[in-house]
């Protein structure tokens, strides 16, 4: 099977890190931090583009650019520091292990954009399970994600995967929107902002409390 994994809150949890980087990146690029970010499910560049709507600003893909530039230094920084409190989730490591021994291929479907996606793999160790992805600098709509992430996939093993051989894991609704749009199944798993009820109300294919001990 094609597995593809979200990252924040899905298998990892970087203590606000993220959080704090775009605030900071949003205060130095457009002089305030603007309103409350919702990173539940978000792509970096919806949110670089709400940012753009609120300021009253239009598109501007250099500015978008300037403002990934500042971000991604200040990522590294608070995921370096220890006072976020940065951690894999309980089971994530295991599990991909399990699924690499048993034939599957991992690859990543997350809002993150690519660079922010390599530095958060790599600063807790998870690269070497993912050689592809689709990411947030991709497109903005995540629902386009999907697609974007089986070519690539395709690309790299010379598979063609079905839809009943695709599996996508996250922790939002979001995740399981996109899921659905390009036809496959969403595991749902409640170690984010949303519960096992909640993830079950927007129709996720199965809810799991965590990934400690998942199976396919």
């Amino acid at each position: 099977m094609l597995i593809l994994f979200d990252i924040d809150c899905t298998l990892v949890d970087t203590g606000g890190a993220g959080m704090g980087a775009l605030n900071e990146a949003a205060l130095e690029i457009f002089g305030s931090e603007g309103p409350p970010l919702d990173l539940a499910g978000s792509t970096d560049s919806g949110i670089v583009r709400g940012l753009f709507e609120h300021f009253q600003l239009p598109y501007d893909e250099v500015l978008e650019e300037k403002f990934y530039q500042c971000y991604l230094p200040k990522l590294q920084r608070n995921l370096d520091d220890a006072s976020f409190g940065g951690r894999v989730l309980a089971g994530a490591e295991e599990l991909l292990n399990s699924l690499e021994d048993d034939g599957h291929t991992l690859g990543l479907m997350t809002g993150n954009i690519e660079r922010g996606a390599v530095i958060k793999c790599a600063h807790y160790g998870l690269s070497e399970h993912f050689g592809f992805g689709s990411y947030g600098d991709d497109h903005w709509d995540r629902n386009r994600l999907g697609p974007i992430a089986l070519a690539r996939a395709e690309a790299a093993t010379g598979k063609n995967f079905q839809p009943d051989e695709i599996l996508v894991i996250g922790d939002t609704p979001k995740d399981v929107a996109c899921a659905h749009a390009f036809g496959v199944k969403c595991v749902a798993v409640a170690t984010g902002a949303f519960n096992e009820d909640q993830l079950a109300a927007c129709e996720a294919d199965r809810v799991i409390s965590n990934l400690v001990g998942f199976e396919i």
